[in-house]
């Protein structure tokens, strides 16, 4: 005699089958203090949230108990910011958390298609010198167009065989190539890098070495640290100094590629699923890569609602590994030329 199998909707057994949407959860019964204290943000950034995703969020699913895109942000916003899926947060919104983990999966990838919308250089003349002038306000370094460096993110093992997300400390991590601007808002960020890549290797294959290289922009360049090669779009710091020029181009370009740091910090200390306080990001590199990427678009839209203030350090277990390379010394004549000039006429 066959026995039939039955599939069980988690949240059916938790709620029955009273509404078709999940909407226990009501943004107006709580406080603002209430939502930045468990989601990380206040009450008009989730609604503009809702607005921004609620036609992807609301796509027809096969399920005959559809969750509200109001309460899919907030359970993916509480997973970002907290870095676990805690059962009291799926109790507070209603939902269980197997549905926990879809909202978090569906609010990804709706932020990762909008990327580009949120995540870019400017390109009008107006805007580009703008950016210039924020830079050069910070320490006198001329022509700046974004800094840009490398974070490593943990990540759990994809399986024995494959080493190439094993970091030089023995750990499990993508390398995050990103380019922020004086504000620290993202004009770049390539978030699927292998942990083994050094950083000098994933500049070389990432698509922004293409973007500059295809535009060549000769009106300013980005600042790299010295895990990078010179080239006449990155400006990097002079290994030994010896003149006063070269000593105040030094302290120029460390003051300003600083910011770079401060916004890594932000971003660790604002979306806690990222810092490894709480552990790796317990999913297969590509969903890692899409939610490190939604966390950054999240970090430029938070920008733009005036939430801009520079966050204390992350006290988070993964540290950034600490590269082991050799001073690399450029072989392009025109790119240390570019160099030598900005040098005798900005800083001598």
């Amino acid at each position: 005699m066959a026995v039939p199998i039955a599939v069980l909707d988690c949240d059916l057994l938790l709620y029955g089958r009273g509404h078709r949407t999940l909407d226990r959860f009501k943004l107006e019964d709580v406080t603002d203090e209430y939502l930045v204290s468990t989601y990380g943000f206040p009450r008009q950034f989730i609604y503009y949230l809702v607005d921004l995703l609620g036609a992807t969020l609301s796509r027809p699913t096969q399920r005959s108990r559809a969750i509200s895109p109001e309460t899919q942000i907030l359970a993916a916003l509480g997973f970002y910011t907290s870095g676990s899926f805690q059962t009291r947060m799926g109790d507070a919104i209603g939902i269980s958390q197997a549905s926990m983990s879809r909202c978090v999966a569906n609010v990804t990838e709706a932020l990762v298609e909008r990327a580009s919308q949120f995540i870019h250089f400017p390109e009008d003349e107006a805007t580009v010198q703008s950016l210039k002038d924020d830079f050069y306000g910070l320490a006198g370094m001329p022509g700046v167009l974004g800094v840009v460096d490398c974070t490593h993110v943990a990540i759990k093992a994809p399986n024995a065989e494959d080493l190439s997300y094993v970091n030089r400390k023995g750990l499990h991590s993508l390398n995050c190539l990103m380019v922020c601007d004086a504000r620290g808002v993202l004009l770049s960020a390539e978030t699927h890098w292998p942990g083994s890549l050094p950083d000098c290797t994933v500049l070389e294959q990432a698509a922004l070495t293409s973007q500059f290289e295809a535009e060549l922009r000769k009106d300013g360049w980005l600042l790299g640290d010295s895990s990078f090669l010179l080239r006449t779009w990155l400006m990097t710091p002079l290994h030994i100094p010896e003149t006063p020029a070269e000593y105040r181009y030094n302290m120029a370009h460390s003051a300003t590629h600083n910011i770079i740091e401060r916004t890594f910090r932000t971003i660790r200390s604002r979306f806690r699923c990222l810092d490894g306080s709480k552990g790796t990001l317990q999913y297969s590199p590509e969903k890692s890569s899409h939610i490190i990427l939604a966390c950054c678009v999240l970090h430029n839209i938070s920008l733009e609602h005036g939430l801009d203030v520079w966050s204390s350090p992350a006290t988070g277990h993964m540290e950034q590994p600490e590269e082991e390379y050799e001073q690399m010394e450029s072989v392009d004549s025109e790119a240390c030329r570019i160099r030598q000039e900005l040098l005798l006429t900005h800083f001598s």
